[in-house]
């Protein structure tokens, strides 16, 4: 971390403040004129095979693997605002294998089923690329893998001994790594070639919503679902808003014997969800375009996704924009938890993050000068204690919901999906039958314990980076209940 403390003393005020002064607060991904309009909202009483809450991409892979299974089956999916507008229209468009967040945290959860685990999650992003290409999903998608990337020497070992694990994957020493990419603070890199590809998470999302509509979902936006009722043999879903304080208006109802929850931070309509996530704010910044001449200098012709090895890391990847340039998303570092886990909407910004950032960049990137950014954005990740998804079942199997994707959801959230479906349709497969599947993290205490524990992990987090990544007596025992975190 001294490379990332030094930036933040040594990189003057001003030159943050230029790089920030005509910077957009808003998702670069959504600031798109191909951004579709919107759907009609919900209205009256709907019948239907299966209702689907949620319209990211959880939602929309249910709704559009159910349409693949049963063409006939009617399904109707109510999103609050638009699909895609939250996590899954603002996120670094990683779509990794991984359905643990990583190999090493997986190991700690679910040791017995890791191998099953990473089979099929490399089965599940193998039939994403398949699903992309059959239905001519035009979302930016570059099988390019990701760089792991050390940026203190004792992280170097560290990849040394993964790239032993999987001689598929390409370790890159100092001088390798920056030839690679022309950047100072790399000092080793392992290049995860397979299994991991950078998409457009926003055209995703939309792509998503376009096939599900030709394949005759039924997609209703501003329709925000305000309770769940059980009724003989089905579920009923509300839909409606506030008009006051205390009143609520009822704009429709959908009635189905299966419903899908796919809301992932946003309080579920199964109250036993709750406990399990807390929003973690997670921020990015995305370049000015480059020069020519600057991409030419940088390198980084294989266009890899970014990952430093920190407990605060940053994720960084190249991207192209209409015009044929070249940018820089530049993201992470800082997870903020807010007491009380509300969502309000002065979260989505934080200046003193992206401040960080900028210095962060130009410590990455001398090579690029002053070159600022045109878009900053924020927002919450659904974060459960053990950083990967779980499931929950209620009313008799009729309402299955999934959460707690931690971030990895671009990927692991069609495999979710898969998993509701089965659940829902009642079959017995090899994902209902997961560890993963029937077990749950552990659930987080309620404020202000919630609020200390996040204070303390996080600061102990950024101490274990200033101490070559020993971890001390606090993350020690975290790791030991099952709320450790090492990826």
């Amino acid at each position: 971390m001294i490379t990332f403390d030094r930036a933040e003393r040594d990189i003057p005020a001003s030159r943050i403040d230029s790089a920030l002064r005509n910077t957009a607060r808003t998702p670069y991904w959504l600031d798109d004129p191909r951004r579709p309009g919107s759907l009609p909202s919900a209205r009256g009483e709907l019948r239907t095979d299966l209702a689907i809450v949620g319209g990211g991409y959880t939602g929309l892979w249910t709704a559009l693997l159910a349409k693949e299974r049963d063409p006939n089956r009617r399904v109707i999916l109510l999103e609050g605002k638009q699909v895609g507008w939250a996590a899954s229209g603002r996120n670094g468009g990683f779509c990794e294998a991984s359905l643990t967040h990583g190999e090493s945290n997986g190991q700690r959860h679910l040791p017995n089923e890791l191998e099953t685990l990473q089979e099929l999650g490399a089965t599940n992003i193998r039939e994403i690329g398949e699903t992309v290409a059959r239905y001519n999903m035009d979302c930016d998608y570059e099988a390019s893998g990701v760089l792991r990337i050390a940026t203190e020497d004792y992280q170097v070992e560290w990849l040394k001994e993964d790239s032993a694990k999987k001689p598929a994957q390409v370790f890159m020493d100092r001088e390798q790594v920056r030839k690679e990419i022309n950047s100072p603070i790399l000092h080793a890199g392992l290049w995860e070639k397979t299994d991991n590809v950078l998409v457009n998470p926003a055209r995703l999302a939309w792509e998503l919503r376009r096939v599900c509509i030709e394949l005759g979902v039924e997609i209703f936006e501003h329709s925000p679902v305000i309770d769940l009722k059980s009724t003989p043999g089905s579920v009923e879903l509300v839909v409606g808003g506030v008009t006051s304080a205390s009143a609520k208006e009822v704009k429709a109802t959908v009635t189905a014997p299966r419903v899908a929850l796919g809301t992932n931070i946003f309080p579920s309509l199964l109250h036993r969800m709750r406990p399990y996530t807390v929003p973690v704010w997670d921020y990015a910044l995305m370049s000015n375009p480059l020069t020519p001449e600057q991409s030419d200098a940088l390198g980084w012709k294989s266009r890899q996704g970014l990952a430093d090895l920190n407990n605060r890391f940053h994720y960084l990847r190249m991207t192209r924009d209409d015009n044929g340039h070249d940018r820089i998303l530049y993201g992470g570092y800082d997870a903020i938890y807010h007491y009380g886990q509300r969502l309000k909407p002065e979260y989505y910004n934080r200046e003193e993050t992206y401040r960080k950032l900028a210095a962060h960049f130009y410590a990455t990137f001398p090579i690029l000068g002053d070159i600022g950014f045109s878009h900053a954005w924020g927002g919450a990740i659904d974060s459960c204690s053990r950083f990967f998804s779980f499931f929950t079942r209620s009313l008799g199997d009729r309402v299955v919901g999934s959460a707690g994707y931690t971030g990895l959801g671009v990927g692991a959230t069609r495999f979710g999906a898969n998993t509701i479906l089965d659940l829902l349709d009642g079959l017995d497969t090899e994902r209902t039958r997961l560890e993963l599947v029937k077990k749950k993290p552990i659930p987080f205490p309620p404020e202000p314990a919630a609020w200390l524990g996040v204070q303390v992990t996080t600061s102990e987090m950024a101490r274990s980076d200033r101490r070559q990544g020993k971890r001390g007596l606090w993350l020690s025992t975290m790791d030991a209940i099952g709320m450790g975190f090492d990826s």
